[in-house]
């Protein structure tokens, strides 16, 4: 909301240092009179205009000084998309593994209820007994009470994200959540990073904060310009003179010194962190795309160990039918196929999540 307000001043300053003068001239009007006291007609009226000149090598520094502050207004704005990036994509990420937990629960609450209603057509019919019906009974409210927790997980992370990008998406892939494309060898330069170029922008700040300081070892000289228009009594004729003077103020001193070690001390500081903020970057970087590579393998596994529980629920699911498997044994072979049913959702969810924290990491803001 400030963007453009922050141009405007960033403007300003620019034509600021392209001007004749540091500051603006200044109106200069006195008058003497002895009417108080003598009255003896004595008058003086002066008028004149007192013009600030700049210091050698103050414009060219302050326009220097401008054009940093300008750019750093852009990079400032692009480091900040890619803070609330940061945010949202948490957000969104938690939201997709609120999701995953949710569908997952809904799917094993439907295969227990199946179960369930099994278990009671076959006890009626007095193939099992009571207590099977209470067991299968007991899975179906465990998996209501699972799948009521996923839920209220689901609607709290829905109201963060919301509450961060103003409203939920309209479709999403069930698959991936929507996930970003996989970053290019193009985007592996870390100088590229908005966090490194606002830096390095604050530093260009600094630096020439610093340089202009050290030029502005005292107070800007002054080109005066008057006339004067006087008489000394009654009867006399007033006379015009013209005034032309320079007022050249002494040096700064202490305070001076004061101001050029704070700016260099900036400058130093700024630099400092430039330096630890790109091994810092370098550093995340790798990591996260460790983090990909990780996954990526983890999810050939757990997708593997999905497939061999879908098939081992089919095989005794047929095998409970026929009365060949007890009920424990076939509760426990489906909260395994579910568990790896969700494990490999979870995963692939996870390598989405690694991908955009590695855009993250090179700075690349949402698709």
């Amino acid at each position: 909301m400030a963007l453009q307000a922050r141009r405007s001043a960033a403007r300003a300053q620019q034509r600021a240092a392209q001007a004749w003068t540091p500051q603006a001239a200044s109106l200069e009007v006195s008058n003497k009179t002895d009417r108080l006291n003598r009255n003896q007609g004595v008058r003086e009226l002066e008028v004149g205009v007192a013009v600030p000149l700049w210091l050698p090598g103050e414009r060219s520094r302050s326009a220097a000084l401008a054009d940093a502050e300008g750019a750093a207004v852009e990079s400032r704005v692009t480091a900040a998309q890619l803070r609330v990036a940061a945010t949202v994509r948490e957000a969104w990420w938690q939201w997709q593994r609120a999701r995953i937990d949710v569908d997952t629960a809904r799917a094993q609450l439907d295969n227990t209820r199946r179960i369930a209603a099994d278990v009671a057509r076959r006890t009626k019919a007095g193939e099992l007994a009571r207590a099977d019906q209470h067991q299968a009974d007991g899975a179906v409210a465990g998996a209501e009470a699972s799948t009521a927790q996923a839920e209220a997980s689901l609607a709290a992370t829905q109201q963060q994200l919301r509450a961060l990008a103003g409203a939920m998406p309209t479709s999403v892939d069930s698959a991936t959540g929507s996930a970003e494309p996989e970053p290019g060898m193009a985007a592996a330069d870390v100088e590229v990073h908005a966090a490194l170029q606002e830096l390095r922008d604050r530093a260009a700040i600094a630096e020439r904060t610093a340089a202009l300081a050290a030029t502005q070892s005292r107070a800007n000289p002054e080109l005066m310009l008057a006339t004067t228009r006087d008489r000394g009594g009654f009867g006399e004729a007033s006379q015009q003179t013209i005034t032309l003077g320079v007022r050249i103020p002494f040096g700064g001193g202490p305070r001076h010194d004061a101001r050029t070690a704070n700016a260099r001390a900036e400058a130093t500081e700024v630099q400092a962190r430039l330096a630890l903020e790109r091994e810092r970057l370098a550093a995340e970087r790798e990591a996260a795309r460790l983090r990909v590579e990780s996954f990526r393998a983890q999810l050939a596994a757990v997708e593997r160990r999905a497939q061999l529980a879908r098939e081992s629920r089919g095989f005794f699911d047929k095998s409970f039918r026929l009365g060949e498997t007890d009920l424990p044994t076939r509760l426990r072979i489906e909260a395994e196929a579910a568990e790896a049913e969700r494990q490999a959702a979870a995963t692939r969810i996870e390598l989405a999540a690694a991908i955009s924290a590695w855009r993250q990491a090179l700075g690349l803001l949402p698709q």
